[in-house]
């Protein structure tokens, strides 16, 4: 028997009637530093005992020498030795062949390990639970064995349930929309399943039972198995609705935000101002730019390329004071990289802060300030040829011209191109210019069309050109009546496109000339000759070429093309029905 009390690693002693060491394993005088003959035969008080602890210990031997009871208790204890620890100790009674108590023997183990390993659980419960309410996390188990489950409060309330409703697996599909039923009960089926790793993530939106409230849950646990089995089921649930509708505002602002800025005649850009690149741009950019979007320099030391340089320094300077935190308005002017129109812009550019207050972006709204010029003219034909003759009248008339030698390559400018006309040579190819007016109205892209034919086209196509979204149609009878034609059919083009700005001063001098001078003056504006001007009048031709000569004499017209600009800026279109009557008449 000492053998084995010997070998045993816990602590094992006895006690006799006066309270003394009568045994102690080699482990309990190992514990103490002693040798038998220095331990046997001691009292508590005697080995150093504090007088509390020996008092508290002293009682547990009396009482079981006259009770004859097991005591079972925990002391933290410091030995002579100086090892502290928590032990747990046992003491029962040992009796003799007559029954009386002959000893006391006890049982002593260190439990700090262990103590320490609870207490550190504890901590880890404290913890959890404190993060589970801090952000309001749902813990929950399930038996896949016997379907039974266990749920916390906060659960509970995801479910729109009171804390201590029963739960059962009806309650939870009950609460589960339907749409999404389908595909909780597939991940469920996943996670159980022993062929896979047991890991269960899912989103779904659950309809509170009592309260009726929609939430949006989102969840992940892990089953364990044995023996092939799913037996377990562990999972954390978290109510993010507020985040998805939160997520929801966000998206709608941001579809707001895309609409204003895609309608916006004005530039919206956003910038990085610490990597010195433009990182938006909205779609009035290629209007204002006259290039695409994508072709576009990204860089702001590239961007800048495309200022005045007289404006360079100044736009630099604005751009630092954004990304040090103010808002500024400045203007310069832009040469347009595509054309090298100047374009006169003002932006009014601020700083986007983040939520500590510092820089995160930079961003500007454009505005063009330069005075729309309708007067440019976009000459479409495969013949390059005629292409520089059409050119080149047009020129005549005052008009700024850019060739296209084809419809394809002209539809792909279309969108970023000035306010203007646009003259379709059919006669190098109907099919293809006729695509013109059609992809233009199809495209919402305001460049009124002239569809120019060859003298012996048929009706057919001049209504064709017109179904396709030709203003008008003309055709060269003969070299000298088409600079004539052309002027009208453009002046009519510039009151489609805007109504023209009124000069005062030309329509003060219209409003002098006497009403036949001014009926003359409709007619020369609708295009009429002197002979379909005077049967509509009444009057003789040589009547009408008199009254001609008095109103380009009293409006100081060098020409009929400096009549008709006279005319315009006054705020005098012509009228299409007539212009287009007066023309066929010819």
């Amino acid at each position: 028997m000492e053998a084995n009390l010997s070998a045993i690693p816990d602590y094992v002693y006895a006690f006799d009637r006066q309270r003394r060491f009568a045994y102690a394993n080699p482990a309990m005088l190992g514990l103490f530093g002693l040798s038998s003959s220095e331990m046997l035969g001691k009292t508590f008080l005697d080995l150093g005992y504090p007088a509390d602890l020996a008092r508290l210990l002293n009682g547990h031997i009396d009482r079981i020498f006259a009770d004859g009871v097991t005591v079972e208790d925990e002391v933290f204890y410091r030995t002579p030795s100086g090892h502290a620890a928590y032990f747990d100790y046992l003491w029962a009674p040992v009796r003799g062949e007559d029954g009386t108590v002959e000893l006391v023997v006890g049982v002593s183990r260190d439990t700090s390990e262990r103590r320490a390993m609870e207490e550190a659980l504890r901590r880890s419960e404290a913890r959890l639970r404190a993060a589970t309410e801090l952000v309001g996390i749902g813990i929950y188990s399930w038996d896949p064995v016997t379907g039974a489950l266990d749920w916390d409060e906060r659960l509970r309330a995801m479910w729109g349930l009171s804390a201590d409703a029963p739960v059962d697996i009806g309650v939870y599909e009950a609460g589960i929309h339907p749409d999404d039923l389908p595909r909780v009960r597939e991940a469920i089926a996943a996670c159980a399943d022993p062929a896979g790793d047991g890991r269960y993530s899912i989103e779904y939106c659950v309809v509170g039972r009592d309260d009726g409230v929609t939430r949006h849950i989102v969840t992940a646990g892990r089953t364990t198995f044995a023996d092939g089995r799913p037996v377990g089921f562990i999972g954390a649930a978290i109510d993010v609705t507020s985040q998805r509708r939160a997520e929801a505002a966000i998206r709608t602002s941001e579809a707001q935000f895309r609409g204003f800025a895609a309608n916006s005649s004005n530039l919206i850009w956003i910038g990085d101002p610490k990597a010195q690149r433009i990182i938006y741009r909205s779609a009035a950019f290629e209007r204002i730019w006259g290039i695409r979007a994508e072709d576009a320099a990204n860089d702001l030391s590239d961007w800048i390329k495309d200022v005045h340089p007289d404006d360079q320094q100044q736009v630099e300077h604005a751009l630092a004071s954004v990304a040090a935190g103010e808002v500024t308005q400045f203007e310069y002017r832009l040469v347009r990289p595509g054309d090298g129109a100047i374009r006169w812009l003002r932006d009014t550019s601020f700083p986007i802060l983040d939520d500590g207050g510092a820089v995160a972006r930079i961003g500007g709204i454009v505005e063009d300030l330069t005075r729309e010029d309708l007067r440019h003219v976009y000459v479409v034909s495969g013949e390059p040829g005629e292409a520089r003759k059409l050119a080149n009248v047009v020129r005549g008339l005052g008009f700024r011209a850019r060739i296209f030698e084809s419809a394809s390559a002209f539809l792909d400018m279309a969108a970023v191109l000035a306010p203007g006309s646009v003259i379709v040579d059919l006669r190098s190819g109907r099919d293809a210019g006729l695509s013109v007016p059609r992809e233009l109205k199809a495209r919402s892209i305001t460049l009124p069309t002239i569809a120019l034919d060859a003298a012996e086209a048929d009706v057919t196509t001049a209504v064709a050109a017109m179904k396709a979204g030709a203003l008008d149609y003309i055709i060269t009878d003969d070299e000298t009546s088409l600079p004539t034609a052309l002027a009208n059919a453009l002046a009519e083009c510039q009151g489609a496109t805007r109504a023209p700005a009124r000069d005062e001063g030309a329509a003060a001098r219209i409003a002098r000339l006497t009403p036949r001078e001014r009926e003359v003056l409709g007619g020369l504006i609708d295009g009429g000759t002197n002979k379909i001007i005077g049967l509509k009048l009444g009057i003789s031709p040589r009547t009408v070429e008199l009254h001609r000569a008095q109103v380009m004499n009293r409006l100081d017209a060098g020409s009929l093309t400096e009549l008709l600009q006279i005319a315009l800026a006054a705020g005098i279109a012509p009228s299409p029905d007539e212009s287009r009557a007066m023309r066929r008449s010819t």
